[in-house]
Formats: C-alpha cells, structure tokens, sequence
C-alpha cells in the first residue's frame, strides 16, 4: 500500500464534508450529487446475489421510514433501539432515527438478552427495531418488559398473526411502512442540531453494567473530519469500504459507515464474519476497518503452512520480511536493523514482493490501499510481517467516549508500536504521576446516561476526559500505549506487566485460541488457554495422549509442551513476565456464556470468578514444589 495524492473530486467533498452539521445531513447532500452511485451493497440470501443501493434509492427510503417513526408520534429526543446486523436496514434505521431528531441506541447483534433488556430499560427506549420476533422473545424472557417500550418493528417478518401477549406492539416492516402513507413531508421534523444526541452508546464494560455514552452530532461530525484531515490523503472518490465490525462499536460507526457515506463513498456489507476471506476476493476492497483479531488469523495461518512448506519457502518468505521491514523502517523514521545484505535491500526488495508479498496481499483481495486497525493492540510480530510485506496496518487510538479516534498512525508516517499523533483539533496531556492519558476537544463525549457521579468522575468542568490509558509520546512526538491503569498486573515482586499485550504474543502461537494471564500479587505470571481443538489434535497425536481425555490436558507432559511454545510466543517479553504455570480448556469464551464484551475483549472479573479454584491450583502446585 503506498501514498497517492488526494484528487481534486477528493478535495471537494471533504470541504463540503466540513460545511455539515449533522450526520443527517450527510446522504441528502450525496443523494443530490450522486444520486446514481452506490452507497451500499449486500448480499440477498433469497435472490442469491449483490444488491446495490444508490444515494438516491436510500434517500427515498430514509423519506419512507422517516414518515413511520413520524407516524409514532414519538417527542422529538426520544430513544429508538436498533438490534440489527449490519445491512442497508440497519443504516435506514439509523439515518431515519435521526433525521426525525430521535436518538438511535444501537444495540450489539450477538449481545445477551439480559445485556439488552437492561439497555432498553434503562435508555428508556420507545421503539425497537428489529430482525425478527424471536430475538424480543428473547429479551423478554430474560428481565420484564421494559415500560417505555411502545412498538416492536420486525424488519424480516410479518405482523404476527393471532393474539399477542399484553406488551409493546409488534409490527412487519411492511404494516410499519403503511402507517407512514398520510404522513407528509411538513409533519416531519426539522431535523437535528449539532448539540442533539447522535447516539447513545452502551460501552461494554469488562465488569459491572454497560454504560451509556452521549456522543452529539458535533462530536461524531468533528471525528470524521479529523479522520479524513489526519490520515492523508483521504479515501479516493470510488473507494470500496468492506464492513463487518459491528455497527454499534463506534469505531465501525465513525471510519466505517458515517466517514465514506459523508464522502460519497460504497459500503459492502460481508455476508458473514464466517465468509470474509471468501468475501476479500469477491469485494475486492480499498479500504478495510478491521480489529487486530483478523490480522492475527491470518498471521497464524501463514505460519501454519510455512511450518509444512519445503525449506526454500520458507527461507524467500523470511527474506522477503526481513528485507521488506528493513525498507519500511527507512521509510517511518524508525531504526533500521543491521543486516550484512542490506546494501541490497532496493534490489531484492522488489522481486522478493512480486515473489512473496503479492500471494499474501491476493487474501485481503488484492486491491487493499488502506487498512485501519483499532479497538485494540496489533501485536509486534504479527505488525511487522504486514508491514514488511507491504500491506501496513495503520493503527489507531481512541473510545468510545471520543467518538472515538484520538490519535492514529498515517499513510505519511507509520510505526507500528505507536497510536501515531494526536488528531486536529484534539489536545491531549500525561497526567503527572500515573501519565494516565486526559484528552480534550470537540469529539469528548457530553457525557454517560443517567449517571452524574460516573460522568464527572472521567470527565472535569473544564472538559479533560480522563482515558484510563497510560501513555508516553516518543521522540517523534507520536503516542504510545503503555496499558491501562487498573489492567497492569504488579506481581507480589513489584514486576509490572500488561496482561492484554502478553496475551496478544501468545495467541500468535495456533494452539492458544484464546489466553486469560493471571498474576496480580502472586510470584509469577500464569495464564488460562482455551485450546484450538485442530491444534490440540494435533499436540496430543505427538504426545502419544488422547485429545478427548480432558485430564490429558493436566499432564506434565502436556504442560511442560505448552508452556514451551508459550514462552517462545512471548519471547519478545522479560523473563519476569514469561508464563509458569498454564491451565487448559477447550471450552471457548463466549458473549453468550458471559466471558467477552460484545466487542470480544475479556471480561475480566467473570473469568477470574469463573476459574478462581483453577488460578489457585495454578499457584498452589508450585507452591508445593
């Protein structure tokens, strides 16, 4: 992926971009421009091809829905719940909730019933709009009936036929679409105003109940401008955006779907997280907003085949890093390593990428231009095999509370262990002692809902947001991400360790699906596996143990096998912060089971409740020894 200068066409609507106050005002200027390009695409399962959308179809069918919320008569500031996958429905319910000056409250598509009712009830949500029936079932049978709760929309079926129980009324898309008929285009709102709620964002949490996150139409529009202003240059005026991240995490929202409708742009929804590799070729993307997790699929899956490829594979494979990092270093301001060849690193650089690189990049559809990772840490090594084959991630920092980008890395300047600069617009400072990251400007958050005390908790009068984060800038004046302050884990020998960063390293290694490190004022570090169970196969087959023998798992031989890939994993880590012990499982963590975020982080307080008698036989062995 190399630079390429901004186009005039570019130029353009990033300046008429900047002249919008609100995210509604966004299609309804590209639906006048374009209104025969695409905006969005996906997949009919029923017609068993692409449909596409254009400006001017979605505009027409925002109108539309407009007139059925209009048709509800519900206040203006009013909370509509979206429970949607991502698709063109999901955007007509969001635009249209927000061009009446409603408040959408995006719901997480695979969240728990219990996370979702609480999250109706306590946003007070008049209207939920959904796919089917049977996932409000699921709601109500998992807490009470939320009060505010007036109207059910199904967006994939009918208006039940029979007697409905006592409760909100449900709806068909088609039956919720008549009720709009008599609505004319004068009994619709006026729209927003930049300082109106744009969403309420219920953040996960890693413990407690999720919160709900204000964020304007100013601080969203301030976001998206920043992006475009930062990143340089901005997407090119027939960019192709591939989206699968969820469209309630923000950072979806924001550079996913709000940034290229804005810029005129198209959106692909992939058919399923399932299908996207299938999807890469198929698409053919410009522009991917991804989360570490994908990269680190596709790193583990190169070094599963390079380990079975013959020994001159896997020799060009490793000059083609070597050599390909070298020159992406010189080319970032980074330290160059030293290497006795490299004075030949502008010739074989070239061929080694025609060789190599080439069949690496044909996975992401071969026509990748910009690749944005955020939400959390790209591992070291799985960043600088990206980058040294010539498709750098560019990687980013921010929450949800900022709407959420605060500083990020760009096609200009590029190192993989920093978030980049700080973003127009944006002041940031270190606080004195614990250098916990306070930023401050346009894209922080009004505040959470319902809860004073926890906003002016994070939040000063003068409007520093306290992140959470611990940070430090380098030389280069660009930010790094030390870990976050209540997520260090200091051992009972004062040793430091960032618990997500170690378990990013070890989770490189196939075995490990997923990894729980352990050891806050306990003598070492420890972690918990969930084991991939192909993996496991194949371990057990050289182990001469049965893989359906859950206490083969407990073995000293299994352990002690375990243990040697995980410190080579870790290699990059001090010895203190190398694991010790480990326990395994092949039972996955799950947002169904209550161990992950809808944003697939770990939650940490279930999983230490979950397996506290484990992380004590953990400590307690080596006690005994």
């Amino acid at each position: 992926m190399s630079a390429i200068q901004p186009s005039e066409i570019t130029i353009q609507r990033l300046n008429e971009l900047r002249g919008c106050r609100t995210l509604a005002d966004f299609v309804p200027l590209r639906a006048k421009e374009l209104p025969q390009k695409t905006a969005l695409c996906q997949y009919d399962r029923l017609e068993r091809d692409w449909v596409h959308v254009t400006y001017g179809e979605l505009q027409e069918k925002i109108t539309a829905w407009r007139r059925a919320l209009a048709a509800l008569n519900l206040k203006r500031g009013a909370r509509v719940a979206i429970l949607l996958n991502n698709s063109v429905n999901a955007v007509l319910a969001d635009q249209s909730v927000m061009a009446q000056a409603l408040i959408p409250v995006p719901l997480h598509a695979i969240d728990t019933p219990g996370s979702l009712s609480f999250i109706l009830g306590d946003s007070g949500a008049e209207c939920l709009i959904t796919s089917k029936l049977e996932r409000w079932e699921a709601i109500v049978s998992a807490g009470s009936v939320p009060q505010a709760l007036k109207t059910i929309v199904l967006t994939e079926e009918a208006t039940p036929a029979g007697q409905m129980p006592p409760g909100p009324r449900v709806l068909g898309l088609e039956d919720w679409l008549a009720l709009g008929n008599d609505i004319s285009d004068s009994e619709l709102s006026a729209g927003p105003e930049p300082e109106d709620l744009a969403a309420i964002v219920y953040t996960s949490g890693t413990t407690g109940k999720p919160k709900g996150v204000m964020l304007t139409h100013r601080n969203i529009v301030s976001n998206i401008v920043a992006t475009l202003e930062h990143i340089a240059p901005a997407p090119g005026p027939d960019y192709m955006f591939l989206s699968f991240l969820p469209l309630s995490h923000t950072f979806e929202r924001t550079a996913g779907y709000y940034l290229p409708l804005g810029m005129g742009l198209s959106i692909t929804f992939t058919r399923s997280i399932m299908l996207l590799n299938e999807d890469f070729k198929i698409v053919k993307p410009d522009v991917l907003i991804s989360v570490p997790r994908i990269y680190e699929r596709v790193y583990a899956r190169i070094n599963e085949k390079l380990r079975k490829a013959p020994a001159l594979t896997r020799w060009l494979f490793e000059s083609c890093v070597s050599v390909g990092w070298r020159n992406f270093c010189r080319a970032n301001k980074m330290p160059v390593p030293a290497s006795p060849f490299m004075w030949l690193d502008a010739i074989t650089g070239p061929i080694l990428q025609k060789l190599v690189a080439e069949k690496v990049t044909q996975q992401f559809g071969g026509n990748l231009k910009l690749a944005i990772a955020g939400g959390a840490a790209l591992n070291e090594r799985v960043a600088r095999m990206f980058c040294a084959l010539g498709l750098a991630p560019v990687q980013g920092y921010g929450m949800t509370e900022t709407s959420p980008i605060i500083a990020g890395n760009s096609l200009r300047i590029n190192q993989p262990e920093t978030v980049g600069t700080i973003f127009p617009g944006l002041e940031v400072r270190l606080a004195p002692e614990t250098h916990e990251i306070e930023v401050r400007g346009p894209s922080v958050m009004k505040g959470y809902w319902k809860r004073p005390e926890e906003t002016a908790r994070v939040l000063s009068p003068d409007g520093w947001l306290k992140t959470g984060d611990v940070g430090e800038f380098n030389d280069a004046g660009l930010l790094r991400i030390r870990g976050r302050i209540k997520e260090i884990i200091v051992t009972s020998t004062g040793e430091k360790v960032p618990p997500v960063d170690l378990e990013l390293a070890l989770e490189t290694d196939p075995l490990f699906a997923q990894t729980f490190v352990v050891g806050e004022a306990r003598p070492f570090i420890a972690f918990i596996a969930v084991l991939d169970p192909e993996e496991w196969k194949r371990l057990a087959k050289k182990l001469n143990v049965n893989p359906n023998d859950e206490l083969a798992m407990k073995s000293p031989a299994v352990r002690s096998a375990v243990l040697k890939r995980a410190r080579a994993a870790a290699a990059g880590f001090p010895h203190y912060a190398l694991p010790r012990n480990v326990a395994l499982t092949l039972e996955p963590w799950t947002i169904e089971n209550g161990l992950l975020t809808p944003t697939l982080k770990l939650k940490r307080g279930p999983l230490s409740k979950r397996y506290a008698q484990t992380i004590e036989e953990l400590y307690a062995a080596h006690a005994r020894a």
